[in-house]
């Protein structure tokens, strides 16, 4: 069988939910960081696989994908078993509506709160009430979450799977910056249980340890050396949480991009 490469970064929600859906299916990978990430100039299998150079990026023998969810897909169709998606079409419906709600919403509270800790794009008394805005719209979240979860012991239904790998990766990044799902409530204790996995716990190891090289990145980005990319709902989330000076001057210093909908 040929070689399945995934391009990835470990602090990548998009990336992790991936491996975590490669991992529960126990189908071997290599995980390659693409060269010059970040820079805007990104080359090799990686581009060609991924025009808007942004990870994850998936080779499979002659087969090119990119987009987080279209991966997922591709993974369900070539390794079926075990299943990640429920039976049920509306079941399905609903655990893609949850993906949908991490990766364009949720998404961008969590890649805000590390423009402001990682980036230093913003300092004193901005960086404290975008912080506090932040907090306050994940704890909003996680109500919604509660809802989605229900009584279910996981929000793929009775065993883990499509929506519960699509939520645990920004609950995880979200903890880093210690907002976390109230003590004692459900969604919480779900937390709990995915962590336990070790497809998740593997994923969460390897994102941890990939912070240490994040200490001098904000130097970097002063340099021009690094670019970030400035999405759709990550723009959004800016613009309404007191950083639209901070998009300006990242324009204007030429350290940002802006690149299509979220992978």
């Amino acid at each position: 069988m040929a070689e399945l490469i995934l391009y990835e970064h470990p602090l990548s929600p998009y990336a992790q939910k991936v491996k975590i859906s490669l991992r529960e299916k126990d189908v071997p990978f290599a995980a390659r960081l693409p060269e010059g990430i970040g820079t805007g100039a990104t080359g090799g299998g990686f581009a060609k696989a991924n025009p808007r150079g942004e990870v994850p990026a998936l080779i499979h023998g002659d087969v090119q994908i990119f987009d987080s969810t279209i991966i997922l897909e591709y993974i369900e169709d070539v390794w079926p078993e075990p299943a990640m998606l429920p039976r049920a079409a509306a079941e399905r419906a609903r655990v893609r509506m949850i993906e949908d709600v991490m990766d364009t919403q949720f998404e961008a509270i969590t890649w805000g709160l590390g423009e402001l800790n990682f980036f230093r794009r913003a300092e004193g008394v901005q960086k404290d009430a975008m912080e506090a805005k932040a907090r306050q719209q994940a704890e909003a979240f996680f109500g919604v979450l509660e809802g989605y979860l229900g009584d279910r012991e996981w929000f793929n239904g009775d065993r883990f799977g499509w929506g519960d790998l699509s939520v645990v990766p920004y609950l995880n990044g979200a903890a880093g910056f210690g907002i976390r799902p109230a003590a004692g409530s459900r969604l919480a204790a779900w937390l709990d249980r995915a962590n336990a996995r070790e497809s998740v716990a593997q994923a969460q190891r390897e994102s941890v340890a990939s912070i240490t090289g994040m200490n001098q990145v904000d130097q970097a980005v002063k340099a021009g050396l690094f670019k970030r990319q400035y999405r759709d709902h990550r723009l959004e989330w800016m613009m309404k949480t007191g950083g639209t000076d901070i998009v300006l001057k990242g324009l204007e210093a030429g350290n940002i991009r802006f690149t299509g909908p979220g992978t």
